[in-house]
């Protein structure tokens, strides 16, 4: 009995012992067991932090690419010195800092400067883009194109010798010899003003191009536009004839500012003749 209970003892002394000797370690693998699972908890929830920002900045990247499409169309120049849709060629020499390797907090501050810095400048081009279609807008409400394709000049702005009367006048416009019928056609985009006989420029169309701009058109044989239309450069308004104070098929055409005659010359870029 005695031998039988001093074995019961040392059985449980040896399992105790046991147990002593190898439950640390285990413990210890689970511990370690637990702080690799939250690392890598902790990466996922990183690398998904990371993820959403760079599909932010990719969504910043392609509307800056079409925003530089757009001006670079706006501006003319030619798409192959600006290729949005490729990336910049870069290069040099490989030169490294000590302790270069960068963490995840150091990558998410650049990413965080990279996206404010990419917002700023497209706030920027957008403003340069919306004063680049101003500028254009406006050039295309300027009278700077000729109003007829065929013809040549008669007469000039400035005094001349008026062709009834001999005697020194002031020609407030630019005279186009054309034959009858030749398409008159708006020098700029703009809303037609006037569309009527009158006595001395005969059958005359007007248009107002904004900014205190106005271009006469004289003499035609024949309108084709009503008060109120708008028209775009280009658009053929009237036809070249000899109505009113004429002594033959001509247009008359005049640009006035603020309603003060000024020389055409000044406006038109590709006059005829």
């Amino acid at each position: 009995m005695l031998l039988l209970f001093a074995g019961v003892i040392a059985a449980a002394i040896a399992l105790q012992m046991t147990l002593m000797r190898f439950a640390p370690e285990g413990l210890g693998r689970v511990i370690q067991g637990d702080e690799q699972q939250y690392q890598r908890a902790y990466q996922r929830s990183s690398l998904d932090t990371l993820s959403i920002k760079l599909g932010e900045m990719q969504a910043r990247v392609q509307r800056l690419d079409a925003l530089g499409g757009r001006l670079v169309k706006l501006t003319g120049m030619k798409p192959a010195e600006f290729q949005f849709d490729q990336p910049p060629a870069q290069g040099g020499p490989l030169l490294l800092l000590n302790n270069s390797q960068m963490t995840e907090v150091d990558l998410a501050r650049q990413l965080e400067s990279l996206t404010r810095l990419v917002d700023d400048r497209a706030d920027k081009l957008m403003a340069l883009e919306t004063l680049l279609m101003q500028n254009q807008l406006s050039k295309g409400l300027l009278p700077s194109s000729a109003p007829v394709n065929e013809g040549f000049y008669t007469s000039n702005f400035g005094w001349r010798v008026d062709p009834f009367t001999g005697k020194t006048s002031m020609h407030e416009g630019v005279d186009f010899m054309a034959e009858e019928g030749t398409a008159i056609f708006a020098s700029a985009g703009g809303v037609v003003v006037y569309a009527d006989t009158q006595s001395q420029y005969g059958n005359m169309v007007e248009v107002d191009h904004g900014n205190d701009i106005v271009t006469r058109y004289a003499h035609a044989s024949r309108m084709w536009v009503k008060v109120g239309q708008v028209v775009r450069r280009g658009d053929k308004i009237a036809e070249v004839g000899s109505t009113g104070r004429s002594t033959g098929n001509h247009l008359h055409f005049e640009v006035r500012y603020k309603g003060m005659a000024q020389n055409p010359g000044r406006f038109l870029k590709n006059a005829a003749g």
